[in-house]
């Protein structure tokens, strides 16, 4: 092999409703990347446990993830649509990268200092160790491109750091096994077993904030539900939230510019644009001076068509268990004889016995 086959990988937490932040912000570029490339996009339910332990219905999260990528047009015959679970090469190879990455890497880490908040030491091991996992999910298929948003970049980096630690430690290992890609990083040329993973960024990704406080995300765990769109909201549920949607009493401006210092208008604006496939500027060269009273009926109509069809099929798949655990089964099979391919040359570049 003279170089790495491109691939791209990413994944989605099985953990509350999907919602329109999910949607704008990851799975419609998953549908548009599957176009040109080779993709694996799985449903990452180990990550799932790292901050709650037990769920309700994981199962049933599990599968409206695994609906919704269907729903919003990912192909699951031309692609590889699973769950994490059923590929243990990710756990295997995670035990791996955690040899090889630093305790000083995970803790530098700002989501889990987020995440664990003032009482770190009483957050679980998986919640530090997180992310050498999602290296692992990445670097068992030697995936080459990752679309992530400003909070996964981080991790991606650590990524390539783990990546690029075990092509040093073991390159004459991996050279003299035959296995490897001649490549350089910064300077310095390395025989390289992992790919050095670049980010897919694809254009200002839309940063979709609560509906009831534009300087928050969007979010599963918001305790109000009028805070977000779930995908599998109804068209007057939809119509209900945006009509509650925060705002404040001026006019639209005519320019982006004008948006800066209105976070509930700029973000309302910035849906609309995401969903219609404009720019903030194209939506106020229609909107400008306009109320929030003629904005949004608009705004409801547009995320009414867009959303219903996938909510819609979203519900069919749903109602047949059958046929979703038959997509994620066939997705886990095939997911598995590349991930076992990695493993087994892993396991002889480390000089374990197999």
């Amino acid at each position: 092999m003279n170089e790495f086959r491109p691939l791209v990988f990413s994944g989605v937490q099985p953990t509350g409703n999907l919602h329109l932040g999910n949607y704008l912000g990851a799975i419609r570029k998953f549908v548009a990347l599957q176009e040109n490339n080779d993709c694996i996009y799985c449903v990452v339910d180990l990550h799932s446990i790292t901050a709650q332990l037990v769920h309700d219905d994981l199962p049933g999260q599990i599968r409206s993830i695994a609906a919704a990528f269907v729903a919003s047009g990912i192909d699951p015959e031309k692609h590889i649509v699973f769950n994490q679970s059923a590929v243990p090469q990710h756990a295997e190879l995670a035990w791996i990268f955690n040899c090889v990455a630093r305790i000083g890497w995970m803790n530098r880490m700002t989501q889990f200092k987020d995440k664990a908040g003032k009482d770190r030491e009483n957050a679980s091991l998986g919640l530090l160790a997180y992310p050498s996992l999602m290296a692992a999910d990445i670097l068992v298929y030697r995936a080459t491109h990752v679309p992530v948003g400003d909070d996964q970049k981080q991790h991606l980096e650590l990524t390539r750091d783990i990546a690029q630690k075990f092509n040093i430690d073991f390159m004459e290992h991996i050279r003299a096994r035959g296995y490897g890609v001649d490549i350089v990083v910064g300077e310095e040329p390395i025989h390289a077993y992992f790919p050095p993973v670049e980010p897919l960024i694809g254009g200002p990704a839309p940063r979709v904030m609560s509906l009831r406080d534009g300087t928050k995300k969007m979010s599963k765990s918001d305790p109000s539900d009028l805070s977000r769109i779930n995908l599998l909201d109804d068209p007057e549920t939809i119509a209900k939230k945006i009509r509650k949607a925060k705002t404040d009493p001026d006019a639209l401006p005519s320019e982006a510019e004008g948006l800066k210092g209105r976070p509930e208008a700029e973000n309302l604006v910035g849906i609309y644009a995401a969903l219609a496939d404009r720019t903030k500027d194209q939506v106020l060269a229609e909107f400008g001076g306009q109320q929030f009273s003629v904005f949004k009926p608009a705004l409801i109509d547009l995320a009414v068509e867009v959303l219903s069809p996938i909510t819609g099929e979203m519900r069919r798949l749903m109602d047949d268990t059958a046929h979703i655990d038959s997509i994620l089964r066939n997705g886990g099979e095939r997911a598995r004889a590349r991930a076992e391919k990695t493993m087994r040359e892993v396991r002889e570049i480390i000089g374990f016995l197999q």
